[in-house]
């Protein structure tokens, strides 16, 4: 007989380190696996960080940013509303805007003979149909009030002199108006400011007539008697800022 017994025992050796090493190969590769689970965790982790991180910085620059233009528009001053006058007269209420953003000096010179009361009691001494009526410098007996120092002619091509607006009277210097005021009672364009010069500088326009135009008419077709002066006397008895 043969003995098998030592092929069987060399089978039974080499059947075992087969098994050892495949369980060796089976642990290696779940360990692999757990690794690159590790591995795939960490990157993909730091990525959502990153993003995350990176959307909080966006978020705090955006808030900056909004934060910021809130703080300029507070910074941002309100429009300035134009003041408003009213005109006491004899013959009914006038209540005009002055424009302070295009003539500053002249609605700064005009305010402050209101506020001084200079224009009380005063007239409108010149009267012309289908032109303007004046006034601001005298008094009933025709007496030329003293006013204070000439004003800066202010003006310009913009600010023309159309029916119901207030300009400055003056004599022929240029810079030479000082508390007398007309309103125009239809567009003259004549009065316009041209150019520079003595002819063509034309009459400073600083506001005009919000309500009442129609005792301006009335003013503007009174009776009047040589030199442009009304029969009636017609008074300006106050000019008053509206607060």
């Amino acid at each position: 007989m043969i003995d098998v017994q030592p092929v069987w025992r060399c089978c039974s050796v080499f059947n075992m380190r087969e098994s050892i090493n495949k369980v060796r190969r089976v642990e290696m590769r779940k360990m692999m696996a757990v690794t690159a689970g590790i591995v795939m965790f960490v990157v993909v982790g730091c990525t959502s960080v990153n993003d995350v991180s990176l959307d909080v910085k966006m978020s705090e620059r955006d808030t900056k940013k909004s934060s910021a233009a809130e703080t300029e528009v507070e910074k941002k001053p309100e429009m300035t509303k134009a003041p408003q006058v009213v005109i006491e007269t004899s013959m009914g209420t006038i209540k005009a805007e002055l424009w302070s953003d295009k003539a500053p000096k002249t609605v700064e010179n005009f305010l402050k003979y209101a506020e001084d009361k200079f224009f009380d009691n005063t007239i409108f001494h010149r009267v012309i149909s289908n032109f303007m009526i004046q006034g601001g410098g005298h008094t009933a007996d025709m007496r030329k009030k003293s006013p204070r120092v000439p004003v800066k002619n202010e003006a310009r091509s913009d600010c023309p002199n159309l029916r119901g607006t207030l300009a400055m009277a003056r004599t022929g210097v240029i810079d030479s108006a000082t508390a007398q005021f007309f309103i125009n009672l239809k567009d003259n364009g004549f009065l316009n400011h041209k150019d520079k010069s003595r002819r063509g500088f034309g009459y400073c326009v600083f506001g005009k007539v919000l309500s009442g135009m129609d005792i301006v008419d009335k003013i503007g077709v009174v009776e009047t008697r040589p030199g442009d002066v009304p029969v009636k006397t017609v008074t300006i008895k106050s000019i008053r800022l509206v607060k």
